[in-house]
């Protein structure tokens, strides 16, 4: 039986290797399954999990996270995404990162002056507020999309829904996300 976010986050403070094993036991599939999505390549999500793993035993303590899994998951993203940008490997992971930031590009801003990067965290939190406003469903497909970066075709599976709709979905959610960044002038 796994063990409970709370003893695992123990045993990572006790500095017990266990800790790693453990979570990764409960939570590798679940990152692997990210990684493997941005980058298209097993081995190398595989990799990034541990890359994750070892990030996270070297940031807890000081860090304690309130939701582990989601921890994990950022991390496991950021490694994954740097990996993909170092090994400048745009064409993998079936395409989905080029579509899923170019269907972003046209209502978020670009990270790459150090001006954009200061504001990052009020654009953050903006974006936060944008998703607390939607109802439930939206919000879901649309994290799906740029968070854990889904094909339409696998959101549509999982909410017995057409790719159509998913896609018009998203189509009004960037434009309302739009609408709402440049009201909290985050643009």
């Amino acid at each position: 039986m796994p063990m409970k976010d709370r003893e695992l986050l123990d045993l990572f403070s006790e500095r017990s290797e266990r800790a790693i094993t453990e979570t990764q036991q409960k939570y590798g599939h679940l990152c692997t399954a990210l990684a493997e999505r941005i980058l298209g390549s097993r081995e190398d999500a595989e990799e990034c999990v541990n890359d994750a793993l070892l990030s996270a035993w070297n940031s807890i303590p000081p860090e304690c996270p309130r939701n582990l899994p989601a921890y994990l998951n950022v991390l496991t993203r950021n490694i994954a995404l740097n990996r993909l940008k170092a090994d400048n490997r745009f064409r993998r992971g079936c395409g989905q990162i080029p579509a899923v930031l170019d269907e972003l590009a046209e209502c978020i801003p670009a990270a790459e002056t150090v001006e954009a990067e200061y504001d990052r965290r009020s654009f953050l939190a903006a974006l936060e507020r944008f998703l607390d406003t939607l109802p439930r469903d939206t919000r879901v497909i649309f994290v799906r999309r740029y968070w854990y970066m889904n094909t339409c075709r696998e959101i549509a599976d999982a909410y017995q829904m057409s790719e159509s709709k998913v896609r018009v979905s998203l189509t009004r959610t960037r434009r309302k996300l739009k609408v709402f960044l440049e009201k909290e002038d985050a643009l």
